[in-house]
C-alpha cells in the first residue's frame, strides 16, 4: 500500500513458495511473481529491492541485491545476529551501495516534531526522555497468536522485536549511547522470551532515557498500536509529552499544559511511518538526499541491544565506549 501510494512501479515478488508468491502478487496487483531470486533479479527491472523477512532468511537474498547494486531496505530485526549484520553493512560499504534497514519509528511524525523542536532549541537543555510501552497483546495462552504466532517462542521478544524502535528513536533525539543499564522479566509463562524490560540509557552533558516496557498491559488509547505508549521529552524549559492518540502536549515551565499541533502524517501505521521511510529512501534514490538509517549506523543499535542482554545477565552498567557484541 505505501509503496503503490508513493507511486512506485512494482515489477515482482518473490517467494520461495511459488504458490503463495502468486497470491501475493495478485493481492498486491504485479504482474510478475517468482519462486527464484536469481531469476527475478535477472528477468525483472527493479532498481530496489525490498527485503520481507525473517532475519534467519535474510543475508543471503540481501547479498544478492547489493551484489546486483540494488538499493535494498531490509526488515528488522536486522540479521540474525550481530556479526552477520556486521558483514551485510561492510558488504553493502564494499559495493557502494545503498542498504537501509526498515525501523520506522523515527520517521513517525510526532518524533520528526519532536526532532525538529530540539533542533531550534525549544526545550532549551535537554535532561531526559522516558517512554512507557504498553499495547497490550501480550496476556493469556493465546498472546501473540492471531497476528505474530513466532513471538510466543523466540529466545529474545521485548527488546529485539520492539524495544529497538525506541533504542533508534531515543539515539535519533538524543545522541550516541553512552552507557546502558537493564533489568528483563517474562511475564506470561508461555512465551519463551522476555515480555517486559525496564532500560536506563546515558547520553552526553548528563542527559538520560529511560524504556519501561511490557506488552501485557494497555496505555490509554483507542488504537493500542499507533503509538504503542506514551512519551515524555524533559528539558529546562518545559515538557513535551506524547499521548497514546498521536498527539504531542507542551507544558512550558510555570505554565500550562497546551496541544502541540504539527502536521506530516500519512496513511498507515505509526501515523503513516512506512511510507515516509520509503518516500526518504525514494528521496536519496532521485536526488542523492542523505540516508538515514543506513546498515552502517543502525549496528549502533544492535550493540545497545546486546548491552542491555549483556547488562540483565551481569546485573552491571555497560559502558559503550569498551563494549562490543
Amino acid at each position: 500500500q505505501a509503496w503503490k501510494a508513493l507511486g512506485v512501479d512494482l515489477v515482482g515478488v518473490v517467494d520461495t513458495h511459488a504458490e503463495r508468491a502468486q497470491a501475493l502478487a495478485s493481492k498486491a496487483g504485479i504482474s510478475a511473481w517468482f519462486s527464484d531470486m536469481d531469476l527475478a533479479l535477472a528477468q525483472s527491472r527493479a532498481t530496489l529491492v525490498d527485503v520481507v523477512l525473517p532475519p534467519v532468511a535474510q543475508a543471503a537474498v540481501v547479498r544478492q541485491a547489493l551484489e546486483s547494486r540494488l538499493t535494498t531496505i531490509c526488515q528488522k530485526p536486522f540479521g540474525k545476529d550481530y556479526a552477520e549484520a556486521k558483514a551485510l553493512a561492510n558488504l553493502a560499504t564494499a559495493q557502494a551501495t545503498p542498504l537501509v534497514v526498515h525501523e520506522n519509528f523515527r520517521f513517525s511524525p510526532w518524533y520528526r516534531e519532536c526532532k525538529r523542536l530540539l533542533d531550534q532549541g525549544h526545550l532549551g537543555r535537554v535532561h531526559g526522555m522516558s517512554f512507557r510501552l504498553r499495547p497490550g497483546d501480550g496476556q493469556g495462552p493465546r498472546a501473540y497468536l492471531d497476528r505474530q504466532p513466532y513471538f510466543q517462542t523466540q529466545e529474545k521478544l521485548l527488546v529485539r522485536e520492539t524495544a529497538i524502535h525506541m533504542i533508534d528513536t531515543f539515539r535519533f533525539l538524543l545522541g550516541d549511547v553512552q552507557w546502558v543499564w537493564a533489568h528483563l522479566r517474562r511475564l506470561n509463562p508461555v512465551i519463551g522470551g522476555e515480555d517486559s524490560a525496564l532500560l536506563h540509557l546515558g547520553f552526553s552533558d548528563q542527559c538520560t532515557a529511560t524504556f519501561d516496557g511490557n506488552r501485557l498491559n494497555e496505555h490509554p488509547a483507542d488504537d493500542q498500536r499507533r503509538t504503542m505508549g506514551e512519551m515524555w521529552l524533559e528539558g529546562e524549559r518545559g515538557v513535551l509529552r506524547l499521548d497514546g492518540a498521536g498527539q504531542l502536549w507542551w507544558k512550558p515551565h510555570g505554565s500550562p499544559e497546551a496541544l502541540h499541533p504539527f502536521s506530516g502524517e500519512l496513511p498507515g501505521p505509526f501515523g503513516g511511518a512506512v511510507q515516509a521511510l520509503q518516500a526518504h529512501v525514494l528521496s536519496h534514490i532521485a536526488h542523492q538526499a542523505p540516508l538515514e538509517n543506513q546498515a552502517q549506523d543502525y549496528l549502533d543499535n544492535l550493540r545497545v541491544e546486546a548491552a542491555v542482554y549483556h547488562s540483565n545477565a551481569t546485573g552491571a552498567r555497560v559502558e559503550m565506549s569498551a563494549f562490543e557484541p
